[in-house]
């Protein structure tokens, strides 16, 4: 009944920018935290920004200062905006959203399929 779907991912350059976005979608009744998780190769899942749905934000160390969540809860969607990228970012981002089904009219976790991201020269 809902879906996340994942786009921005790619290869950059250091130092580059790429913004990803996460669009949620389907019998959504109500939307409360989405973020962003990423995993690099042999290491585990980690959170990477979190959105609250009254709009608080919370950012992994590693990345505080270069990367900017943001949502437009009008559309269900959340972006990450990131700058100043190093090759240690490299990883894939997964999108994550609690939401409430309509049609079930439960609340559950949702995860989407993951996007690239590298960072290299």
């Amino acid at each position: 009944q809902v879906q996340l779907v994942e786009s921005g991912g790619g290869l950059v350059q250091p130092g580059e920018s790429l913004r990803l976005s996460c669009a949620a979608s389907g019998s959504i009744f109500s939307l409360s935290s989405m973020g962003w998780y990423r995993q690099a190769p042999g290491k585990e899942r980690e959170l990477v920004a979190i959105s609250v749905s009254g709009g608080s934000t919370n950012y992994a160390d590693s990345v505080k200062g270069r990367f900017t969540i943001s949502r437009d809860n009008a559309r269900n969607t959340v972006a990450l905006e990131m700058n100043s990228l190093n090759p240690e970012d490299t990883a894939v981002y997964s999108c994550n959203a609690v939401v409430k089904d309509g049609f079930r009219n439960r609340w559950a976790t949702y995860w989407g399929q993951g996007t690239q991201v590298t960072v290299s020269s």
